[in-house]
C-alpha cells in the first residue's frame, strides 16, 4: 500500500518527529533529517523502481558486519523505497574541505602539511590519509580472507566489473556529449571508431575483479566520524551500485574528484601511501589508475551532459572543465595512445567546453 514519507516516519521510532526535507543530488534519491527527544534519523526516500534499492540494504549491513562505517538501517519499507537510516551527520570531506579553504584563503593549495585544522582538529591531509586506509585495509581484506571466504565476496549478488560493465559506462560520452557538438551521422561513426578503441584497451589492461569497490567513493559521500577509531571514521554513503572490481577505481574516484581540486601533490602522495601499504604492483597499479581515470571522467562527462539535457540540472556542467581535465592528465600515460590521438584528432580543445 502506498504511503507518504510522514506516514512511515509515524510508524517507527521517531513517530511525531519533526521532519526536514534535505537537498538532493544527482540521483532520483531524496533525503529528510527527523529528529525526536534529542535524537535524529535519516530518512532516504528512493523510487523503487529506478534505484538499486535492495542493494543498499544488503551492502549496508555486509560493510557493518565487516565493521565499517554505513549507516544501520533502522526501519524499512521496501515497497514503498523508505529507510529509516542511521545519522552520521553533516561533516562530509568536501564541507570540512571547503570550510579549510575558506580559512586559508589563496594560499590553501600550496603546502598541505600547513594547512589549517577544522574545529574538530582535522586536517585536509588527514582526511584523505584516514580514506586511503580504508581502500588499503578492502585490498588487504582480499588478501587475507576469513573463515576461508573473501570478506566482500560473501554477498551472493555481487557481481564483477566486466568489460561489459565499462563499456557501457565509457558509451555515454559518445551518446550524450558529441550530440551536442556533432550531426547524428557524423556521432554514429564516431561512436564506432571510439567504442572500438575502449574494446582494445580493455582487452589489454588486465583489471582486477577481486576487490569491493564502492563506485561513488569521492568526498561528497565520505563522512568524517572523528569520535571513532582508524578507518571506522570514514562514514561510507551511496554504495548501493558497489561491485567487486580493480582497487585503482575507488583511488580515481577520490583523487580525481569531478567536484573539488585535489592537489597533485597530495594526489600523488595518496597514491604512494597506498602502495606502501599493500601488496599492489605499482607500475600495474598506475597503468590501471590511468585507464580507469579516462574510463571514469569520459563516462562522467556523459553522465553531467545527461542531467543538463535530460534532467534539466544545468548545475553539473561547471564541473566540465575540471573532468577534462582530469582526462587530459589520464591519457598522457601511454597504454592511452590511441585514444589520446583519437580525441585530439575528433573532439579538440575549441570542443571540451
Amino acid at each position: 500500500m502506498a504511503r507518504t514519507i510522514e506516514e512511515f516516519v509515524n510508524a517507527t521510532e521517531f513517530a511525531g518527529g519533526d521532519l526536514k526535507k534535505l537537498a538532493g543530488d544527482a540521483s532520483a534519491r531524496r533525503y529528510a533529517r527527523v529528529a525526536l527527544g534529542g535524537k535524529t534519523a535519516m530518512v532516504m526516500d528512493t523510487p523503487p523502481e529506478g534505484e538499486n534499492f535492495p542493494a543498499f540494504v544488503q551492502i549496508a549491513e555486509h560493510l557493518l558486519n565487516a565493521g565499517y562505517s554505513a549507516p544501520k538501517v533502522m526501519a524499512r519499507d521496501m515497497e514503498n523505497g523508505f529507510l529509516l537510516l542511521e545519522d552520521l551527520g553533516d561533516d562530509s570531506f568536501s564541507k570540512l574541505c571547503c570550510h579549510l579553504a575558506l580559512v586559508a584563503g589563496s594560499e590553501f593549495e600550496n603546502n598541505i602539511s600547513t594547512r589549517p585544522r577544522y574545529k574538530n582538529g582535522v586536517t585536509e591531509l588527514e582526511l584523505y590519509e584516514t580514506a586511503i586506509d580504508l581502500l588499503a585495509e578492502w585490498k588487504i581484506n582480499t588478501r587475507h580472507s576469513r573463515e576461508g571466504g573473501n570478506l566482500f565476496l560473501q554477498i551472493p549478488a555481487f557481481a564483477g566489473m566486466t568489460k561489459n560493465t565499462y563499456l557501457r559506462e565509457v558509451s555515454l560520452f559518445p551518446d550524450w556529449y558529441l550530440p551536442r557538438i556533432f550531426s547524428e551521422e557524423k556521432v554514429a561513426n564516431l561512436r564506432a571508431e571510439y567504442m572500438q578503441i575502449w574494446e582494445e584497451i580493455l582487452a589489454n589492461s588486465a583489471l582486477a575483479q577481486n576487490i569491493f569497490v564502492h563506485r561513488d567513493f569521492h568526498a561528497d559521500n565520505l563522512m568524517w566520524l572523528p569520535e571513532r577509531e582508524g578507518v571506522k571514521k570514514v562514514g561510507l554513503l551511496d554504495f548501493q551500485d558497489a561491485l567487486l572490481g580493480d582497487a585503482a577505481y575507488d583511488m580515481v574516484s577520490l583523487l580525481e574528484d569531478a567536484r573539488r581540486d585535489v592537489a597533485p601533490e597530495l594526489a600523488q602522495k595518496m597514491i604512494e601511501r597506498y602502495l606502501q601499504q599493500t601488496d599492489v604492483d605499482e607500475k600495474k597499479f598506475r597503468n590501471s589508475y590511468s585507464i580507469l581515470g579516462a574510463q571514469r571522467n569520459l563516462k562522467i562527462i556523459g553522465i553531467f551532459v545527461r542531467l543538463f539535457v535530460r534532467d534539466g540540472k544545468e548545475n553539473y556542467l561547471r564541473f566540465l572543465p575540471r573532468v577534462w581535465a582530469h582526462l587530459e592528465r589520464d591519457l598522457q600515460h601511454e597504454s592511452l595512445k590511441v585514444l589520446r590521438k583519437w580525441l585530439d584528432k575528433n573532439v579538440p580543445a575549441e570542443f571540451r567546453k
